[in-house]
């Protein structure tokens, strides 16, 4: 591969997988949250941004002639099996709260790296809709992480008075 724009393609199909991994998950801990109602909010919140970064990278594929269904497959799988560790852990949210934090940093990353090849590669519609994605991502990781203790504390609490702390 020589040519950047095949660079960019490659790396928007993982995008996209890995967007549709996202939804697996988050769908997942949205459909056990009981407990946690702004952490449920907030999850919610980002499903539904997830679900339009992925139909946005689906668009930036199409316009530059690329297909995600393989690895999407595979990222769905990879997710499904994620979702179902859930069911066998007593720490539930605290886990699934330090796993999408996570995978916030690693879409960060990912997205950082669309924005510079988009831009070496001289797509501006694609460096536009990924900066988008990008900020949408930053937020998710600092609720994340500004509420990481607030969740652990009401995790310990629960778990302490004998309630049903997991989820």
């Amino acid at each position: 591969m020589s040519d950047p724009r095949e660079h960019l393609q490659a790396w928007l199909r993982d995008a996209h997988a890995m967007e549709e991994q996202a939804i697996t998950m988050l769908t997942s801990q949205s459909a056990r949250l009981e407990n946690y109602p702004e952490l449920k909010a907030q999850i919610d919140k980002h499903l539904q941004e997830t679900r339009d970064q992925a139909a946005m990278l689906e668009r930036c594929l199409e316009r530059t002639g690329g297909t995600s269904t393989v690895k999407d497959i595979g990222a769905k799988m990879v997710a499904f099996g994620q979702g179902l560790s859930g069911l066998f852990v007593d720490d539930e949210v605290v886990k699934g709260s330090l796993a999408n934090y996570a995978f916030e940093q690693m879409e960060i990353a990912s997205y950082k790296i669309l924005i510079a090849a988009a831009e070496h590669a001289g797509d501006p519609d694609t460096k536009r809709i990924c900066e988008t994605i990008l900020q949408q991502e930053i937020a998710m990781a600092q609720w994340l992480d500004q509420h990481a203790a607030e969740i652990t504390r009401k995790f310990l609490e629960r778990d302490q008075q004998g309630l049903t702390a997991k989820h």
